[in-house]
């Protein structure tokens, strides 16, 4: 290996932690939210840790140029629906994120999971990326006041003061930079709000910019056997699937995208990728915050030249020195991270433009999957009901033979699930 080689590499690592640092930030700002009595700076070290570990786990084992942290929409799943809406310990919804992630390796090293793959309909893929993005949206725009709520018509702007405004400056900064590709955009827009923000006395600076990691508050934390109750298995099943989704839509669009393909066309080590993100899964349980995925965001540095894993194992390193700025990280105020949601959203529902809308029954369980998802909080009920209604559309236009029996059983599975769910 030559030291062009190694430059090339370690270019593109660093390219793809700048556009995926945010995480940093927004991770603990959406799962220590108040009320969900986790803590800003356990989750910060749990999110770092997770990224570090999975990331060079990546390297090392898949040797793919993939970066994994944990996934936005899922984390706002995480924390809205499961612990804020219904109302589950934080514990026990770690120990949900842990046996799902063991439901995720178990279908990553058998068939199974490509049999599930090509079972669900690509309008459900494309919907449930979309429906999470709005979701993201709504979550970012709630945090930045611009929506709040209404006892009449439940929601509605909010008024137009300091907060709002500062998210809106953050967010045109960070379009600006964005619409150059640059990799620093989303950095940008929550560095520069947060600095006008304390400018203006509305965030407080800390007398200390660096401490010590937060080992003590969330890693280990979970509560394993607390999470094996048969009304959470709904929720379980549906972080397995969207993180399957997730990981799937990652590894093959990017490396179609971007040529990191073998001589069969497929994408590279996909078995070897997605046991790293099934134990990304399970591990984020165990360090304690939501789902780990691979990041679309891998794309940047791939686009730079890393071919390898050593790109990632570059990336992983830069993800070190966070764990010891969580004072720094703890003065960004939720307006500050709101743009990233809303962008990051916007980024996941262009997706839409790829949606078979020509049919019927295609176009149904598409449209409930997407809109389920941020009207109920909750990406489980629009995955689900995207399995049923698309067999039940698909037996009433006639085209039954057109339905996999897998996708057959994961309707039944969803029926089920449903019904258990309301028990």
């Amino acid at each position: 290996m030559d030291i062009q080689h190694i430059k090339r590499e370690a270019i593109a690592g660093v390219t793809t932690f700048f556009t995926m640092a945010y995480i940093v930030f927004v991770n603990p700002s959406i799962l220590a939210t108040p009320g969900t009595g986790m803590s800003f700076s356990g989750v910060l070290t749990a999110t770092v840790l997770l990224s570090f570990l999975m990331t060079l786990f990546m390297g090392l084992y898949a040797k793919l140029p993939f970066a994994v942290a944990p996934g936005m929409g899922i984390n706002a799943f995480f924390t809205f629906s499961l612990i804020l809406g219904q109302q589950i310990p934080w514990p026990v919804a770690l120990g949900m994120v842990f046996w799902a992630g063991v439901l995720f390796i178990i279908i990553s090293v058998t068939p199974i999971r490509i049999v599930i793959a090509n079972a669900i309909p690509k309008n459900i893929r494309i919907a449930a990326a979309a429906g999470i993005g709005i979701f993201l949206t709504f979550i970012g725009m709630k945090n930045a006041g611009l929506v709040v709520a209404d006892p009449v018509t439940f929601v509605k702007l909010g008024a137009f003061d300091k907060p709002v405004v500062l998210s809106l400056i953050g967010l045109v900064i960070s379009l600006w930079f964005l619409h150059r590709k640059n990799s620093l955009a989303f950095i940008a827009g929550i560095l520069a709000t947060t600095a006008i923000a304390a400018a203006m006395g509305m965030v407080s600076v800390p007398q200390q910019v660096f401490s010590p990691p937060d080992f003590e508050s969330v890693l280990f934390k979970l509560d394993i056997w607390g999470a094996l109750q048969l009304s959470l298995l709904p929720a379980m099943i549906s972080i397995m699937f969207t993180d399957l989704f997730d990981s799937i839509s990652t590894f093959v669009g990017v490396s179609h995208a971007t040529g990191l393909v073998d001589e069969n066309g497929q994408a590279k080590n996909l078995k070897e990728g997605l046991i790293v993100d099934a134990v990304a899964t399970m591990g984020a349980g165990l360090a304690g915050t939501s789902s780990g995925t691979a990041f679309i965001e891998s794309s940047a540095g791939i686009e730079m030249g890393g071919r390898t894993g050593l790109t990632s194992v570059f990336t992983a390193l830069c993800f070190l020195p966070c764990l010891f700025v969580a004072p720094l990280v703890g003065m960004v105020p939720a307006y500050a991270t709101a743009p990233v949601l809303i962008l990051v959203g916007a980024l996941m529902f262009k997706c839409v433009s790829e949606l078979s809308l020509k049919n019927l029954e295609d176009v149904v369980p598409a449209f409930l999957v997407m809109v389920l998802i941020p009207l109920t909080f909750s990406i489980t009920q629009g995955i689900l009901w995207g399995f049923v209604t698309h067999v039940i559309m698909y037996y009433i236009a006639g085209r039954r033979r057109e339905i996999p029996w897998m996708l057959h059983a994961l309707a039944v599975i969803s029926v089920g699930l449903l019904v258990l769910a309301r028990s």
